[in-house]
């Protein structure tokens, strides 16, 4: 297997100039900075660098001012943050407000069939009754599973492997073992059908992420660790040449987006070296959407489940976006992490 190539010090210089970058920006308590601070986290743990939790602390302690807003299942994501915050700094009110944050999850949010979450967003004007969306593998069920063995809270880790499984039954094909974008209980469908890059990256890289929360023992570990196995062994034979990954995966008409392939290389760098040719790839053509200000282009909008292929293709992907900053820097931020395991 071929070693990752990479200049450790180029690595480190942009995570630097992504993480100010992501900064600069303007976020409310909602999912896209949920994802961009997420990256942050991944970035501190990385490299150490005391700044960015500074300016997390700073932005969270902001929020917080005006107490805890109205929850939804995406907007859960900011937990991600309350939880490193809390890690870092010890300090007792992250770790209450990530705690309600879960309780909200266990007790208020809408679920359907065996208790999955239905994708809930913060807007009255959005609406997706009995939907799961590939999107709460990350918002929502990591969070859970994350807090669980924090806390040592049997229910939240179980409520979040739960998520994983509902998800996987829903939306993984067994024939190519991707994941669909979404499913509609009340028709029994998947609706557009379409295997959607960055909802796969969600899946890939919160199942990598869980199953180090996850003992070994647990029975529900070798049914997340095939998922992503399959997963991954689909993904890498779906690859460009460029190391990115079309916005529909099986669609090479389709653009190259980069919030997507960010999340997929970092799952890949779990699985050892089996997919370093890959991951080689994905750093050059990662690296080549970055630009000198630490924006991340390529970077496809906000994207509900589109009515057919022409609805996603037509996705802008010319602005900067908080999930993109946050993608890109957890992949960054695994290369640095995977040298050091």
């Amino acid at each position: 297997m071929p070693a990752l190539n990479y200049n450790e010090q180029e690595i480190r210089e942009t995570i630097d100039r992504v993480v100010h970058r992501t900064f600069q920006m303007d976020f409310n308590w909602d999912w896209p900075g949920g994802v961009a601070f997420y990256g942050v986290t991944e970035a501190y743990e990385a490299t150490g660098n005391a700044e960015y939790i500074e300016l997390l602390k700073k932005w969270v302690d902001e929020q917080l001012e005006d107490g805890l807003p109205k929850l939804s299942v995406n907007a859960v994501s900011i937990g991600h943050s309350l939880l490193t915050l809390y890690k870092v700094t010890q300090e007792p009110q992250y770790i209450e407000i990530a705690e309600q944050m879960a309780d909200f999850l266990k007790m208020e949010a809408p679920r359907f069939a065996d208790g999955i979450f239905q994708h809930t967003v913060n807007s009255e004007d959005y609406n997706f009754p009995e939907q799961a969306w590939v999107d709460t593998m990350f918002m929502a069920g990591y969070f859970l599973v994350r807090i669980g063995v924090i806390l040592g809270r049997e229910d939240y880790l179980e409520d979040g492997i739960k998520q994983y499984h509902g998800h996987e039954n829903f939306l993984q094909d067994p024939t190519s073992q991707l994941y669909y974008h979404g499913w509609d209980h009340t028709v029994q469908s998947h609706m557009s059908g379409i295997f959607w890059a960055r909802g796969n990256s969600w899946a890939a890289i919160t199942m990598a992420r869980a199953l180090k929360n996850i003992h070994v023992t647990h029975p529900s570990f070798m049914i997340i660790e095939g998922s992503l196995r399959d997963q991954l062994a689909a993904l890498v034979r779906l690859q460009d040449e460029s190391g990115l990954w079309h916005t529909i995966l099986t669609d090479p008409t389709s653009y190259l987006e980069t919030s997507g392939s960010a999340g997929i290389a970092a799952a890949l760098l779990s699985s050892g070296k089996m997919y370093n040719k890959y991951i080689n790839k994905s750093i050059q053509g990662i690296l080549g959407q970055i630009g000198e200000d630490g924006s991340v282009h390529g970077v496809s909008a906000g994207t509900a489940v589109m009515r057919d292929s022409v609805g996603y293709k037509g996705v802008s992907y010319k602005r900067i976006q908080g999930w993109g900053q946050g993608l890109a820097l957890t992949f960054l931020a695994s290369l640095l992490t995977r040298k050091q395991w």
